[in-house]
């Protein structure tokens, strides 16, 4: 799992990469209406996700919806159960 992922969330879009071990690594927010750039990371220094929220900490929404994605991406919902059982 090792790939760029975009979020946004009040006109803000955060670009981020799924790493080794699941981690999360941030690589830049910008403004989603033009792209004008928040903040950016060296590639050879990206933050995790709770050292973004320490840097960026105003960011408190795009980071909550940064987690929400990563856990749906890692563990996908269950599918609701059909009305049809099988009883043994």
């Amino acid at each position: 799992m090792d790939d760029m992922r975009r979020t946004e969330v009040d006109g803000l879009r955060v670009t981020w990469r799924l790493v080794q071990h699941h981690l999360i690594a941030i690589v830049a927010v910008d403004n989603a209406c033009d792209a004008s750039p928040i903040a950016s990371f060296c590639p050879s220094n990206y933050p995790d996700l709770a050292l973004a929220r320490e840097l960026l900490p105003e960011l408190a929404r795009l980071w909550d919806a940064v987690r929400h994605e990563f856990w749906t991406r890692l563990f996908p919902p269950m599918p609701l159960a059909t009305s049809e059982r099988v009883l043994a």
